[in-house]
């Protein structure tokens, strides 16, 4: 993994870390008391984002039940060993005494090693136990994991582009990643901790009373002791936590922006702002961390001292009732063990109300996604066309992204099979919004779209969307060889298909002469190959997918004039016999089309071929001189 890799994973675990409330060394106290942590993030509705994740897990009844069962049994043979060590203390110290004072057969250490052997089996069956619940909840936790990325990947699909208008990426991706394994974590840690904590509590406060209820009583007035200096400290340090969270936003977002345009940041000298407001940012980190963690350090020494004035109370104490013959010697070391128990698990659930807090914040965002409302259903009844011809009519088609919003109006064309039809205008006059209509990407707001005389939402989008193929000004490769980056166009191409789509695109001279030809894998990002030759791969991939109807969105726009002599042959070989959507900012490339569609704020303004448009003298005759004149880019 590389050193980019690391320091984002290290920012995330921190990030994670910090979501969590996991304080630093505030973990839990070496006697009576322990550390209960506050803050975290909160979900709005606890109780209905809890009850659906009971919901989810109700199909693994039978398992959790066992798994609870599991935990419990494991906790009960734990906590009644060491009262039954302390039997074997007591037996050991009589002996001793005895053999000192003349009046007995000295220690019995059959007695002893049959406690032992007693010991031995119950430490057995508890991590036998402890194993067995869990190997199940793992098994649980990693199958609802399945479930919920399984989910998520599907609802992805049905989504309409509307909703990822207005989201981030990085959170649809955070869905998957950062709260689905909150819930596996939870599940697979804390569900089984809240049994065995409270377990514990229950069962050592009894094995407590049981030794002595004078001692138990004067060990419980330590605990509320330790929440007053604990919830002093947190109130103290949360908002620096708080602001350290804030502030690792700010310098890996600084980070992450200056690395992502370092040419750019160069170019234009600006290392030394860059650098000021990255250590302006960083001081205040610095400090937030110094301050939280400093804090927070002084958990577990203060829980420490209070602990270990609980065991000086409990030993001058247990030692005047083992005097007065009260209790026995094996009595005060078993509960002073008792005591060390105790304060375990009321760290832990402190802990864990966090960590479930956290849970629900996570599911209910999961729960979200998933309730986030779907594209309009299929037709019922759908057309699946034997031969597509190419022909489409656009008929009063009006259309916005916000409702209220229109911004295609009354959008009228008729386009016949095999024409050339080039879409111009400025820069936001709708071009591209079409060609998502024709693709139902989204559905317009009223109107109609046929092709092949039938409204599109007759088809499923599946069949729709095969009979269309797409170039686009950025090219999209990925991550693997370029045989499978064209083969992308339809999957079941031999090589040999690949490789004539490969020609007729003219990008077949250019593999050949790779290091490892059509078997050269891309890189991530494919700059091992120039913008203009990742657009030659991607007609190469239209032409094997052999669409009748074809959309070229600026496919030649951020590339070199030779290149794009070579792209624009391709383009030919590509649109020969195919009805095609041309959208183009540079006009002289679509002269020869056989249609010209002039849009300006949503509307056709003009439409003609490119000589009938400059006779006429009007909107596009000044866009066409105006790109020669004053070399303006519309």
């Amino acid at each position: 993994m590389s050193t980019h890799n690391n320091f984002q994973q290290s920012n995330q675990n921190k990030e994670r870390t910090q979501k969590r409330g996991e304080f630093g060394g505030g973990a839990m106290g070496g006697g009576p008391g322990g550390g209960m942590m506050r803050g975290g993030e909160k979900a709005h509705d606890f109780k209905g984002t809890m009850s659906k994740l009971v919901n989810y897990l109700s199909e693994y009844k039978t398992k959790i039940i066992l798994v609870l069962l599991a935990a419990s049994a494991s906790t009960v043979f734990s906590i009644v060993s060491p009262k039954i060590l302390g039997k074997a203390t007591t037996k050991l110290y009589e002996g001793v005494v005895a053999q000192i004072a003349g009046t007995g057969t000295g220690i019995d250490f059959v007695y002893i090693g049959r406690i032992m052997l007693i010991l031995i089996a119950l430490y057995l069956i508890s991590a036998l136990l402890s194993y067995a619940q869990g190997w199940v909840m793992t098994d649980i936790s990693q199958k609802m994991t399945y479930r919920f990325r399984k989910e998520i990947s599907a609802k992805i699909n049905r989504l309409p582009l509307r909703y990822f208008d207005g989201i981030t990426h990085g959170e649809v991706l955070s869905r998957i990643t950062n709260d689905v394994d909150t819930v596996s974590q939870t599940l697979n840690q804390s569900l089984t901790q809240i049994v065995t904590s409270v377990v514990t509590m229950i069962g050592v406060l009894v094995m407590m009373f049981s030794i002595s209820w004078l001692l138990t009583v004067v060990t419980m007035v330590i605990v509320p002791l330790s929440a007053v200096f604990i919830s002093m400290i947190v109130k103290r340090s949360q908002k620096y936590f708080k602001q350290q969270q804030e502030y690792l936003g700010h310098v890996n977002g600084h980070v992450e922006e200056m690395y992502g345009s370092h040419v750019v940041m160069k170019a234009f000298n600006g290392e030394q702002k860059s650098v000021e407001k990255f250590d302006q940012s960083n001081n205040v980190l610095y400090k937030a961390a110094w301050k939280s963690q400093f804090l927070s350090g002084l958990m577990m020494p203060i829980m420490t001292f209070i602990g270990n004035l609980g065991y000086v109370v409990v030993c001058i104490l247990g030692g005047y009732l083992a005097v007065r013959n009260a209790i026995t010697i094996g009595d005060i070391q078993a509960f002073i063990q008792y005591v060390r128990s105790f304060t375990q698990p009321i760290t832990q659930v402190a802990n864990i109300s966090n960590t479930l807090q956290q849970t629900a914040a996570a599911a209910e965002r999961v729960f979200e996604f998933l309730n986030e409302s779907e594209e309009k259903p299929e037709t019922a009844s759908p057309i699946k066309l034997e031969t597509v011809k190419g022909s489409v009519e656009f008929k009063d088609v009006h259309f916005g992204y916000l409702s209220d919003k229109i911004i295609i109006n009354d959008f009228c064309a008729t386009v016949r099979p095999g024409q050339k039809i080039a879409i111009v205008g400025p820069t936001g006059a709708g071009k591209t919004t079409m060609v998502k209509l024709l693709m139902r990407f989204y559905d317009i707001n009223s109107g109609s779209i046929m092709v092949d005389g039938h409204n599109i939402q007759e088809f499923t989008r599946q069949d729709l969307r095969q009979m269309f193929g797409m170039v686009l000004q950025d090219a999209w490769l990925y991550n693997t060889t370029i045989m499978e980056n064209i083969r992308y166009g339809r999957l079941d191409a031999t090589d040999k298909e690949v490789v004539a789509a490969a020609k007729t695109a003219y990008v077949d001279h250019f593999i050949r002469t790779l290091p490892d030809g059509y078997d050269m894998v891309l890189d991530e990002e494919a700059s091992n190959v120039s913008q203009g030759q990742k657009q030659l791969l991607t007609i190469a991939r239209a032409i094997l997918a052999d669409p009748k109807i074809l959309i070229l969105d600026e496919a030649t726009s951020s590339v070199d004039t030779r290149t794009e002599v070579l792209i624009q042959k391709a383009m030919d070989n590509l649109m020969k016999n195919r009805t095609s959507f041309i959208i183009a900012h540079r006009l002289s490339t679509i002269r020869n089309a056989d249609l010209i569609l002039v849009m300006n704020n949503g509307d056709i303004v003009e439409q003609g071929t490119h000589n009938e448009l400059l006779a006429r003298n009007g909107f596009y005759a000044s866009m066409y001189n105006s790109q020669f004149e004053t070399a303006e880019v519309f």
